[in-house]
C-alpha cells in the first residue's frame, strides 16, 4: 500500500526554495491529505496537527529526474535484475515500463534518502523502439500505487546502441536505424486511417495490431518521442522524423548539445534532459561529453533538465550532479530547476510535482544547506505527505 498522511503537519520557519521565484523566503508551509494546502508567514497549526521545526534548515521541491531506469535495472542482482531492455525485437512499442518495475529494488530507498521524489523510468535503447515510460513517485510496495502518470513517454534511441544490439540482424547504419522507426510510424498511421475508414464497422476494420496500437498516443500527441540521442547528427534526426510525422518529441541526453545550443535553443517546444554526465566516456559519441552542457543549453533559452540514467548514475546523486553542472558554470537557480520543475514539465506532471505551490503534491525535502554540495545532510523527505526519509 502506498503510505497515506493521515494529521495535517506544518513544516515551520524553513528558508523555502519553491523553484518558481529565485529568492528563497522564510515561510511556513501546511500539508494536509497529501497536498500542499498553504504557504506564507506564521500560519496557524489546524487541530491535531504535527509541528516539524525548520528552523535553520533549507526547503527544496522534491526532486525529479526526467529520465532513468529505475525498477528495471535492479541494484546488486546482476543480469537476472536488468529487464530494461529488449533485445529480440528492435520495435518493441507495445512494451511498457509499468510491467517490468521491481518497488524492492533497492535504489527506491537511496532515491528517497536524498530527496528524488518522483522519476520517469522506462526501457532502455536497445531497441529503435522500445516502449513507455512511467512517472512514478519513489515509495511504495506495489507499481500500480506509486504512478504519477502511465504512459509518460514512448522511447526511441539513435545512435550506436541500437546499432551495436542488432548489427548482425536488421540494423547496422544510422541510416536504416531512422527508416526503421520512419517506417513504424508510417505503418501506425497507416492504421489509424484504416480503423476511422471503417467507422466502426468490424468487418472493416484491419486486423488488430499491438504494436501499432502502442503508438496511437504518439501520433494523436498524448505522449511524445523519447528519443535517446547523443551526438549532434542523431540530435537532428531526431527532430526531422517528428516533424515529418508531426507528432511531439523530447531529446534525452544530448550530450553534445553544447555545440549546436544556437540551433536548439529554436526548437521551443522540445525539452531537453541532459546527461547522464558522471561517468566516463565509454563510448565514440560521447566523446564530446561535458558538465558545460546544461548551462550552455539553458543560458541559451532552452528547458533543460539534468538526469542520472540511473543505474549509469546512482539515483542519490541527481542534486550531486546539478551541483557540478554549477560548477562547471551553470546558474545555481537553473541548476535546481533542472532537477525540479524543468523534469516535472519534460514527463508531464508539472501540475502535481516539481515546485512548492499550493494545491501541488506535498513533496518536500528539508536539508541543512544546499544540495548541491557533497557534505550537505537531508534532514526529512516527505512525499505525499508524509515522511518518507531521515529520522523519525
Amino acid at each position: 500500500m502506498q503510505p497515506v498522511q493521515t494529521n495535517p503537519i506544518l513544516i515551520r520557519g524553513g528558508r523555502v526554495h519553491d523553484a518558481v521565484t529565485p529568492e528563497a523566503k522564510l515561510v511556513d508551509i501546511l500539508l494536509e491529505n497529501g497536498r500542499i494546502a498553504a504557504i506564507g508567514a506564521g500560519l496557524a497549526a489546524p487541530d491535531g496537527c504535527e509541528i516539524a521545526d525548520a528552523a535553520g534548515l533549507d526547503v527544496w521541491p522534491g526532486f525529479v529526474d526526467a529520465h532513468t531506469h529505475i525498477g528495471l535495472d535492479g541494484s546488486g542482482i546482476g543480469y537476472e535484475g536488468r529487464d530494461y531492455n529488449e533485445m529480440n525485437d528492435i520495435c518493441s512499442p507495445q512494451l511498457r515500463g509499468i510491467d517490468g518495475i521491481n518497488p524492492r529494488d533497492p535504489s527506491f530507498a537511496a532515491a528517497r534518502s536524498a530527496g528524488v521524489t518522483c522519476v520517469c523510468t522506462g526501457p532502455g535503447s536497445a531497441n529503435v523502439l522500445g516502449g513507455t515510460f512511467l512517472a512514478i513517485k519513489t515509495v511504495g510496495d506495489r507499481v500500480d500505487d506509486m504512478v504519477v502518470k502511465d504512459p509518460a513517454a514512448m522511447k526511441c534511441a539513435f545512435g550506436e546502441n541500437p546499432k551495436r544490439v542488432y548489427r548482425d540482424k536488421c540494423d547496422s547504419t544510422r541510416m536504416s536505424t531512422a527508416a526503421i522507426l520512419r517506417g513504424a510510424l508510417a505503418a501506425a498511421r497507416d492504421y489509424v486511417a484504416r480503423k476511422q475508414a471503417a467507422n466502426g464497422d468490424p468487418a472493416k476494420l484491419p486486423a488488430y495490431n499491438q504494436k501499432w496500437e502502442a503508438l496511437l498516443p504518439v501520433l494523436d500527441g498524448s505522449i511524445p518521442l523519447k528519443a535517446h540521442a547523443h551526438q549532434a547528427n542523431d540530435i537532428f534526426t531526431a527532430l526531422r522524423i517528428a516533424r515529418e510525422f508531426g507528432v511531439r518529441i523530447t531529446l534525452e541526453h544530448v550530450t553534445e548539445g553544447h555545440l549546436i545550443a544556437g540551433d536548439l535553443a529554436r526548437e521551443k517546444d522540445v525539452p531537453m534532459a541532459v546527461g547522464p554526465t558522471l561517468t566516463h566516456a565509454s563510448k565514440f559519441e560521447l566523446q564530446n561529453k561535458s558538465w558545460a552542457t546544461p548551462g550552455v543549453l539553458a543560458k541559451a533559452g532552452c528547458q533543460v533538465s539534468i538526469i542520472t540514467d540511473n543505474s549509469v548514475i546512482p539515483q542519490q546523486y541527481l542534486p550531486l550532479c546539478a551541483g557540478m553542472a554549477v560548477k562547471a558554470g551553470m546558474d545555481p537557480f537553473a541548476a535546481l530547476q533542472a532537477i525540479t520543475i524543468n523534469p516535472a514539465r519534460h514527463i508531464g506532471v508539472a501540475d502535481r510535482v516539481g515546485s512548492i505551490q499550493v494545491g501541488k503534491d506535498a513533496d518536500l525535502v528539508l536539508t541543512d544547506g544546499s544540495p548541491f554540495e557533497v557534505m550537505t545532510e537531508v534532514r526529512a523527505v516527505y512525499i505525499d505527505g508524509v515522511r518518507a526519509a531521515g529520522p523519525q
